[in-house]
């Protein structure tokens, strides 16, 4: 089909290439802001979706034709990408490299791993343009309604992007969910890392799920009312409302609920994996992503599964009374949420050294307050934890949290106990509470690792006693 050709004047104040149904929210949300946007696709069916939605809006026009895109876009122009991650991105900069200006300022709105945003920064540098990765949460619906956006790059350059980036971010109490976050790949970085956070939440409301009908017989209007009432209160977040939600649909292709239909074997597109990878190369713990990753790829494998539930017999559920399986689940739950912040915030500081970035951690939990994914009330106090001690080592450490943590510790223990007692996997539940254990604890035994390694390596140890490296020919038996 054709495309309504742009108006030649004036010239569009925004661009953006990739017009599916996020690239299309988004620059709909640009235009409604104020802001004269052009969209790009190659496919006429997603520019002409853009015209058409476009009418109720105005400002805001699309074309097939990457030139007059170009040609139309007000110098410097300010072009975002919201294609997918990967080799799509460098031949949708091979093309601009051949057509843009000294300048021009390309951001990547994608889930990029962050070594390709700095490899990409480089070579657009080199062109004299300006390479910027934002990660961008919330969906389609946060896309075209404010989401959080996570930009980094050159810092001076950011003040181009500055209007409309805090004109269509989300609003929390009236301030907007961006800002800058540091040089080079800091955006997709904390993207990155906020996504390994998502990971962990899911899998802990899983687990929450699947105890309750396991251990109190809940039936899911029973758990959507128990989740929306968690919702208000302290485990209020986007996670909590929509699971609630969740639990309410019917199934339209038949009788009973949908969520009794869907098969358990979750998906996953890299960016935890990329999480708890990086961490593992920092040398930061993250059990809580780490597992959340692997439970992931255990339920993929459902014919072994299958296949060891007939082998290997269960114990019998013993019924829990469902007032005391509420209050320990809603405390694990709220729990199991801050040992994984606590765990992304943690490598996010450690990335920040490493890296470069500059990160200031108050204003990442501040711009995760609301729009993305893991937005959540917990998030207003971590930011004031981060105002208060700007150089807290681990969100644990901090007098704010300690009696929170402290009071959810009885019941996250008992609620572990039950569900290993009855054979119920709470695999991330039980990591956060060993991630807990073990950080709070002052001496491990990992004298006796050392040992090993040096009586079979030696790879030599250090003492208690003493400084320095030492090695011992250890006595055979």
């Amino acid at each position: 089909m054709d495309t309504h050709t742009p108006p030649r004047e004036p010239f569009f104040e925004f661009g953006l290439i990739g017009l599916g149904v996020m690239g299309r929210n988004f620059i709909l949300n640009v235009a409604e802001n104020g802001f004269r946007a052009l969209g790009y696709d190659l496919d006429p069916e997603k520019a002409g979706a853009l015209e058409q939605e476009g009418q109720q809006v105005g400002q805001v026009a699309a074309t097939t034709d990457l030139s007059e895109f170009v040609q139309r876009l007000e110098r410097p122009r300010k072009i975002m990408l919201l294609v997918p991650a990967g080799a799509v991105v460098d031949q949708v900069l091979d093309q601009l490299l051949q057509v843009l200006e000294p300048g021009d300022i390309v951001v990547d709105g994608g889930n990029s791993y962050f070594t390709d945003t700095d490899r990409r920064e480089a070579r657009l540098r080199e062109a004299g343009l300006h390479y910027f990765g934002a990660g961008v949460s919330g969906g389609a619906e946060g896309a075209r309604r404010g989401p959080s956006i996570m930009p980094g790059g050159a810092p001076g350059v950011y003040e181009a992007l500055r209007p409309v980036f805090e004109a269509v971010a989300a609003k929390f109490r009236g301030e907007p969910c961006v800002a800058y976050l540091g040089p080079g790949s800091a955006g997709n970085y904390v993207k990155m890392v906020h996504n390994g956070i998502e990971y962990g939440l899911m899998q802990l409301t899983a687990e929450c799920y699947q105890v309750l009908t396991a251990l109190g017989g809940f039936s899911n209007r029973d758990l959507s009312k128990l989740f929306h009432r968690w919702n208000q209160g302290r485990l209020q977040s986007f996670l909590v409302e929509i699971t609630a939600e969740i639990f309410q649909q019917p199934d339209p292709l038949g009788d009973g609920d949908l969520i009794d239909r869907i098969l358990d074997k979750a998906r996953q597109k890299g960016t935890g994996k990329w999480t708890s990878q990086n961490a593992m190369d920092l040398g930061i713990p993250v059990p809580t992503i780490d597992i959340a990753v692997t439970t992931r790829a255990i339920s993929a494998l459902k014919p072994a599964r299958q296949q060891g539930e007939g082998q290997y017999p269960k114990p019998e559920p013993q019924t829990v009374p469902a007032d005391l399986l509420e209050t320990d689940c809603e405390a694990a739950l709220y729990f199991g949420f801050l040992m994984t912040y606590a765990q992304g915030l943690h490598q996010l500081s450690a990335a920040s050294a490493e890296y470069g970035y500059g990160l200031n951690l108050a204003t990442v939990a501040r711009i995760w307050r609301a729009g993305c994914i893991i937005r959540a009330a917990a998030l207003d106090a971590i930011s004031g934890a981060y105002e208060e001690d700007p150089g807290l080592e681990n969100l644990l450490l901090s007098k704010r949290f300690v009696p929170e943590i402290i009071a959810c510790l009885p019941a996250a223990r008992a609620l572990l106990v039950r569900a290993i007692a009855q054979g119920i996997p709470m695999p991330a539940l039980s990591a956060s509470l060993s991630y807990f254990d073990a950080m709070t604890t002052a001496r491990l035994p990992m004298n006796l690792v050392q040992a090993q390694r040096d009586y079979f390596g030696s790879h030599t140890y250090e003492r208690t006693d003493r400084e320095g490296a030492f090695h011992t020919h250890w006595k055979k038996t």
